[in-house]
């Protein structure tokens, strides 16, 4: 089974590219399966901390309001 960040939740927001569910562009959802497991994994690390910074940032636009 390939490794994968996808979490079922598959809408595209189209202003951005990318997958609301998991993040990914549509490039990267096209081209997974041909991917090599470290260049899956290297995604699916960006993607983690993608996540992390957009939650810190969210965080302190709260704290603001």
């Amino acid at each position: 089974m390939i490794e994968s960040p996808c979490i079922k939740v598959c809408k595209i927001d189209f202003d951005k590219n990318v997958c609301v569910g998991c993040g990914r562009t549509l490039t990267q959802i096209r081209c997974w399966s041909g991917y090599t497991p470290e260049e899956r994994r290297l995604i699916m690390k960006w993607l983690e901390e993608k996540e992390e910074s957009f939650a810190t940032s969210s965080q302190k636009e709260d704290a603001t309001d």
